[in-house]
């Protein structure tokens, strides 16, 4: 984990700053196997909803917050505020009161634009998040 969190500060990359979701696979959707009904069905079950962007904020000080941005809304909805830290290359979400750990998830990726992490004892579980500012 040394060598991990030295690679991660020799090439200068923060965790800090606005990231938006762009993939989650979640352990369930590579666990079954969909018919091919089911694949050609699969296209026109599309949202009927407008677009939704889930954004998350990491600031220096171990805050953050999370929410959802709709197409055409400049405020995002549902935003909720969390504790964070960094211990090597593990992403720990706290409890906001007492600072005990909720989530823990391991870093597979930390560039400048790509955040990639899966929760631990879950390496099925992916989540991609690209950098907006």
């Amino acid at each position: 984990m040394i060598f991990a969190n030295l690679a991660i500060i020799a090439n200068g990359q923060s965790i800090v700053g606005i990231w938006q979701l762009t993939e989650e696979k979640p352990c369930v959707e590579q666990q079954i196997e969909l018919s091919e009904t089911e694949k050609e069905l699969l296209p026109s079950f599309g949202s009927s909803t407008s677009a939704v962007a889930k954004m998350i904020r990491f600031e220096p000080k171990g805050k953050g917050e999370e929410g959802i941005f709709t197409a055409g809304k400049k405020k995002g909805a549902d935003k909720e505020p969390f504790r964070y830290q960094l211990s090597g290359d593990e992403l720990q979400f706290l409890d906001k009161k007492s600072g005990i750990i909720k989530e823990r998830f391991i870093i597979d990726e930390l560039t400048s634009v790509t955040l990639r992490f899966h929760k631990v004892g879950r390496d099925c579980e992916m989540r991609t998040l690209r950098r907006v500012e």
